[in-house]
Formats: structure tokens, sequence, C-alpha cells
């Protein structure tokens, strides 16, 4: 048994004002395109409200993540927890914020994760790089 705590920040410049770039993560439609290429994605996106993800992992395993909303102050910032599962066992745990910042004509995008990793699930350098996967989604979906 064990666990492991890390955080990683991430940035990315988008060619979008802030409001464009909130908007590509408060509206289900827009997130469900760059966020989950494949699997099922349900978005409750308020204060209280859910985020949820249903998707098979590389090695065929049921992967589950549920995000609870904390903090939106729209077009500034965005701070979740969330849980993921692969298959019954609980993997991590994490709270994310996601700081918007107009830069000149575009956005400057800052996001932390702080992290719990249980039992070596999943590995820090996979969630760092799957996140950064995702920002580069949405820089495409915002071109």
């Amino acid at each position: 048994m064990t666990v492991l705590h890390t955080t990683f920040t991430l940035e990315r410049t988008y060619p979008a004002a802030p409001e464009r770039v909130f908007a590509a993560w408060s509206d289900p439609a827009a997130k469900a395109r760059w966020f989950v290429p494949d699997g099922t994605h349900g978005l409750d996106f308020r204060v209280g409200g859910t985020e949820t993800v249903d998707a098979r992992g590389p090695d065929g395993t049921m992967l589950s993540v549920v995000s609870t909303y904390h903090d939106i102050v729209p077009d500034q910032r965005i701070v979740y927890s969330t849980t993921l599962s692969g298959g019954q066992a609980l993997a991590t745990v994490s709270v994310t914020t996601v700081e918007l910042q107009e830069e000149g004509e575009g956005t400057r995008l800052v996001l932390t994760e702080q992290g719990t990793f249980l039992d070596g699930a999943e590995k820090p350098e996979w969630r760092e790089q799957g996140t950064g996967d995702w920002l580069d989604r949405l820089g495409d979906a915002l071109k």
C-alpha cells in the first residue's frame, strides 16, 4: 500500500479571449469535443456540479473519472476535485485550479494539480502527460 503526493503546473497561451477559453470549459458540447476523444462525458458546470467521464484505459480497464466543481469565477478561475478509478479500485484523488489571464489578444491558462496517487495504479508522469495532451487539444479546438 503506497501513497504518493505530487503537484505540477502546466501553462498554455491560446489565441482566444478568456471568455472563449472559459466557454470551451463550461459548455458541455464544446468540452466533450476536446476533453473526451473516446468514452462518455457528462458535465453539470456549476459550483457543486459534477463532471463524469467513463472510458477504457490503454489496457482495456474501465476508467471512471468524477469531478466536483468547488469554485467558478467566470472567465478567470475554475477549481475542482477529481477521483479516478480503474475498475473498482480508486487510483487518484486530486485538486485542480485553472486560471485564465488575458495576455495581449489571447489567454494564458495556468493549470495546477495537486494529486494523491494510490498503490501505483497511476503514475504522476502519466497524469501530467495526459493533462498536457488535453490542453493541447483545447488549443486545437480554439484555432
